[in-house]
């Protein structure tokens, strides 16, 4: 099957299925969503759901954050993973937010990615579920999804090569809701120790399946 014909039925498929997609992190505004998906880097949405409600109570903006420590957000945020590194960039990238930008979260991707603890991903999926750009963040989910399905070959090495070929390929106004279907079926169906095949609504067309047969 062709590649475009893939991407056709990758689409046709989630628009019946998931017509409504999002990300599973909760928040309530930007600076909220940008704390949760730093601490979300490397460790479950499920378990940063956990910490964030008593975080937000004690720090509900930027300049809240900006006037506390390190030590202090540690106390939220132990049980995420790398916490120490973590507590850091959120006192840090809130310092930042209030010294740079009266306590707004930007959305310019190149003032994003210069705010600590945030990459490339992070500053994308900024851009897509707060400000509804065509951006599309790859996670190890949507890594893993989009090389077994056959969405991009193995000369895709790396998440900008892949995040590339996604954009190319899947209509602009649809990159927004195709990351979040990307990530949710890597999350629940295309696991990635066991991949539920026999359950999987891609099987048909998908590179992965054809070849464990």
């Amino acid at each position: 099957m062709r590649k475009k014909e893939i991407y056709k039925r990758l689409v046709e498929y989630f628009q019946h299925t998931m017509p409504e997609a999002n990300t599973e992190l909760k928040y309530d505004n930007p600076f909220q969503l940008l704390c949760a998906v730093i601490l979300s880097a490397q460790c479950t949405d499920k378990r940063v759901n956990m910490v964030t409600p008593t975080l937000f109570k004690a720090f509900p903006t930027a300049e809240a954050m900006a006037c506390s420590t390190k030590e202090e957000i540690l106390e939220y945020v132990k049980s995420v993973s790398y916490p120490n590194s973590k507590a850091e960039h959120l006192v840090e990238m809130a310092r930042q937010l209030m010294q740079k930008h009266r306590g707004e979260v930007p959305g310019n991707f190149d003032e994003l990615v210069a705010l600590p603890g945030v990459g490339r991903k992070t500053a994308n999926v900024m851009l897509s579920v707060a400000f509804n750009e065509a951006r599309m963040a790859v996670d190890t989910h949507v890594f893993r999804v989009s090389h077994r399905i056959g969405l991009v070959s193995d000369k895709c090495t790396t998440p900008y090569a892949v995040e590339k070929e996604l954009v190319k390929n899947i209509p602009q106004e649809l990159i927004p809701r195709a990351h979040h279907w990307l990530i949710l079926h890597g999350r629940y169906v295309c696991k990635s120790q066991r991949p539920q095949c026999e359950q999987c609504g891609l099987a048909d067309f998908c590179s992965y399946n054809a070849k464990r047969k």
